[in-house]
């Protein structure tokens, strides 16, 4: 497929999703969030790639939601139009599915923000498995700026990472957190010089693909599913993904790289 306001590739098991907005801050359409899903679900589909990595292109990462309403290039269904309106239902159609779509890939998911992620940007952003960002970044939780609440999974990712009160604060006051400040807060991973995110990035990235690819999906199921579980239950989930992992192909080859003294030479499989 054709994308208009994304580029997708793929390299050595590395696929690089960028958001191809530059003009509008790479602000997110309903026409651009479709054409993610597409690319997600390729990617997923596919089964070739074993890592995703998303980016923005030009100085930011997203300004999320495009509320131009159909100016400077986004779709004309892709704005929010003056005065009272559903606007949860754009969530129900499209952000969401995203989102979801993005916590149940079955493959390492990091995010290289390079500049600007606001609202529905920054949970995307903050999606990330792993998240590297530039020392300009910054996370900005919007919405109430213009009388909404967060979405596109705000309320559940932000307090799991920087904590309640953290959280509340950013929802509350809508006030930029630098990426500094989001890394001293623990929302991210790391913090590197403007010039060098996309080598750091693919750095990691290209790590990732060469490890155990099936044991990484079950890392971050199991990272989700235990969050709010008693540690019986934790404990439960735990043992189930272990049974899983036991099974594959990249365990024998871990044993045996190990035992032999070499590095594994893991396949995904």
């Amino acid at each position: 497929m054709a994308y208009e306001h994304i580029l997708l590739e793929e390299q050595d098991g590395i696929a690089t999703l960028t958001i191809n907005r530059p003009q509008v801050l790479n602000g997110l359409s309903t026409h651009t969030v479709a054409e993610m899903i597409h690319a997600v679900d390729a990617v997923r589909d596919r089964g070739t790639a074993r890592v995703l990595l998303m980016t923005g292109a030009g100085r930011g990462f997203s300004s999320g939601a495009d509320l131009s309403g159909g100016n400077a290039g986004a779709a004309p269904d892709s704005g929010l139009p003056s005065g009272p309106m559903d606007a949860g239902k754009v969530l129900e159609t499209h952000f969401n599915p995203l989102l979801e779509r993005l916590m149940d890939l079955p493959l390492p998911f990091v995010t290289a923000v390079n500049g600007p992620a606001a609202g529905a940007g920054a949970s995307i952003a903050l999606a990330g498995d792993i998240v590297i960002a530039a020392r300009s970044a910054y996370f900005l939780q919007a919405f109430v700026n213009i009388g909404l609440v967060p979405d596109v999974g705000s309320t559940w990712i932000l307090p799991r990472l920087a904590g309640r009160a953290r959280a509340q604060a950013m929802m509350m006051l809508g006030e930029k957190v630098p990426a500094a400040q989001a890394l001293d807060w623990g929302m991210i991973y790391k913090v590197v010089e403007d010039d060098a995110l996309m080598a750091e990035a693919h750095a990691l990235a290209a790590r990732l693909a060469k490890g155990p690819t099936r044991a990484y999906a079950l890392i971050r199921q199991g990272l989700r599913q235990c969050l709010d579980k008693p540690l019986s239950e934790g404990l439960m989930v735990e043992r189930r993904n272990q049974r899983l992992a036991g099974l594959t192909e990249d365990f024998a080859e871990g044993v045996t790289a190990f035992l032999q003294k070499r590095p594994a030479n893991f396949k995904g499989r």
